[in-house]
């Protein structure tokens, strides 16, 4: 039987009651893409499961992402002709079937450099994409490739400059909003029972013999020590799985090694395209993806040894975007185009090559010693296998036969319907005397749950205020997000629930003083907590700021470092 849809304080509150006093089937460790992808493959099996995160959920790897549902196109240069097929069907799926409403289609163009080898092998290449996306039984969700004129490319991208192509192709993959689909996860697997609980940080592990029994958890929000017991305890660390392992007092039988990617976003109106576009580059490729009213250019592929919960963009990194992108561009972007930058770590296995970009995008499960399954590898779009095969193995440890996966039919909380929706969103905004665009903002954040936030605006109007700073953001969005969401601190809602601090010119600065009273209405923050929180993420914007600035990782590193965090992990 589903359970409440809300993943407010109350909810968070009960689910550590719960996890202090039960033992469960399976507790999953990481709210990232596969713990929470791991949890609502437990809990839709029927097992008893737990979830805990030791920050926000998605606040690792999983929310600076390059933003794509995709196959990896690159990868069938390199035969992974698996993995490549495997993404593709999980595309459709997450298209079609789980999450409309979050992951929508997106075009892309690849330039041509020389007339008629290239067209052919690239065109070759992308005629083997389209047919794998359409081998899993459904329709791919996406229109297939087309070849472009050199003349045909410019109408459709006037900043490309003349001499960067003699023609194109364009194929479709996804994008998501990475974080936003996170929270989305989590909230799902609690509406069918999951015990799910962000700022309680793992700081060991309960053993009897050799066998792990369980974990020792840390409520960060109340100072509350307590033990969560289960039968099968899951791994699903991301970056910091080498530092989970090695609290289990075992050396692990793999490495996973962190490498540094960075976007820079930029205003839609700084190049004008009517699509997105993907470029080779000596090290890895480059991508200009549309984001709303913004691009995002990325990404990097550097080694990163130092903090994983904050990485640091630096002044190189940025150059190095801003100067690959200009090769091909009419009119160069600047630094002052910059809007926002983010870095995030790729949790790649290590051992296979000294350079992380030709590191393995494969995942593994092991498990490492009995009652512990460790999941680590892969990438954002096969999240769902990953999880079901990280559950395969816990289940194959338990007493008693356990059904089978059915997340591939699980819609996530909001899908439902969504279509209908959208269908109807002419009507919806006359009904709430809301503007449409506003209407369809919504249903693409939040499905058809888009109700519970016309409700709020209509029982108190000012919720349907934007925010200072960032016109495409609701006030209600805020309280959403504190009420339903599981935002706990404000930073959860600029950097994760929202995306205003890497969207707004200033970051978030004239947005989280509103943002933070309203977050104190719904979580009974007094005046004093309210500064802290707004001062806490102002000085984490201006650290930000600051480590952009710098010329190296270790010197970013220690400037983003003198931000504290609102809640210390460590």
């Amino acid at each position: 039987m589903a359970r409440s849809t809300k993943l407010g304080p109350e909810e968070r509150r009960a689910a550590i009651e719960r996890l202090r006093d039960k033992e469960l089937d399976i507790l999953v460790v990481g709210g990232g893409i596969v713990g929470t992808g791991a949890a609502l493959d437990a809990v839709t099996r029927g097992l008893s499961t737990g979830l805990l995160e030791a920050r926000d959920w998605a606040s690792g790897t999983s929310s600076r992402s390059s933003k794509l549902v995709h196959g990896g196109i690159r990868y069938l240069e390199q035969l992974d002709f698996r993995l490549v097929r495997e993404a593709l069907i999980e595309r459709g799926l997450l298209l079609q079937r789980i999450a409309p409403h979050l992951v929508k289609p997106v075009r892309f163009l690849y330039p041509l450099q020389k007339r008629v080898f290239e067209r052919f092998y690239v065109g070759a290449g992308m005629l083997l994409y389209d047919v794998f996306s359409y081998t899993g039984g459904r329709p791919p969700g996406v229109p297939h490739h087309r070849h472009l004129t050199k003349r045909q490319v410019h109408r459709a991208i006037p900043s490309l400059a003349s001499d960067a192509m003699v023609g194109g192709l364009t194929y479709y993959d996804a994008q998501v909003d990475d974080a936003r689909y996170v929270a989305s996860l989590a909230r799902t697997a609690s509406s069918y029972g999951a015990h799910v609980a962000s700022r309680v940080k793992v700081e060991g592990f309960l053993k009897v013999g050799e066998r792990v029994v369980g974990v020792k958890a840390h409520d960060l929000q109340t100072d509350e020590h307590f033990e969560v017991r289960a039968k099968q305890v899951v791994n699903a660390t991301g970056v910091w799985t080498d530092d989970t392992q090695r609290m289990v007092g075992e050396r692990g039988t793999f490495k996973v090694r962190a490498s540094k990617g960075i976007h820079l976003v930029v205003p839609r109106d700084r190049i004008q395209s009517a699509m997105g576009m993907i470029f080779r580059t000596e090290k890895s490729v480059l991508f200009v993806i549309p984001w709303g009213r913004h691009w995002l250019i990325g990404t990097t592929d550097t080694d990163w040894n130092l903090d994983k919960a904050h990485p640091a963009a630096t002044a190189a990194d940025i150059d190095y975007l801003l100067e690959h992108v200009n090769r091909v561009l009419n009119i160069p972007l600047t630094r002052e185009d910059v809007e926002g930058v983010y870095a995030g770590l790729r949790p790649l296995l290590a051992g296979e090559s000294e350079e992380t970009s030709k590191l393995s995008r494969e995942h593994v499960v092991a498990h490492t010693v009995p009652g512990l399954v460790v999941v680590a590898g892969g990438k954002w779009t096969t999240y769902r296998i990953m999880a079901k095969d990280a559950i395969d193995a816990a289940a194959d440890a338990l007493d008693g036969r356990v059904p089978a996966s059915t997340t591939q039919d699980i819609a996530l909380l909001g899908a439902e319907g969504y279509q209908a929706a959208w269908n109807k969103r002419g009507k919806i905004a006359r009904a709430f005397d809301v503007h449409k665009v506003r209407i369809e903002h919504l249903l693409n954040r939040y499905g058809t749950l888009t109700d519970e936030l016309l409700d709020l605006i209509r029982s108190d109007p000012r919720l349907g205020e934007p925010l200072p700073g960032a016109d495409d953001y609701l006030a209600a969005e805020v309280v959403y997000a504190a009420s339903h969401e599981g935002a706990l601190h404000l930073d959860d809602v600029l950097a994760r629930r929202t995306r205003i601090s890497i969207e707004a010119w200033d970051r978030g600065v004239s947005a989280a003083p509103v943002a933070a009273e309203l977050m104190g209405e719904v979580l009974g923050w007094d005046a004093a907590r309210v500064t802290l929180e707004v001062e806490r993420y102002l000085q984490r914007v201006e650290a930000e700021r600051a480590s952009q600035q710098q010329p190296d990782d270790e010197s970013a590193d220690r400037v983003r470092l003198g931000a504290p965090d609102i809640v210390k992990v460590d």
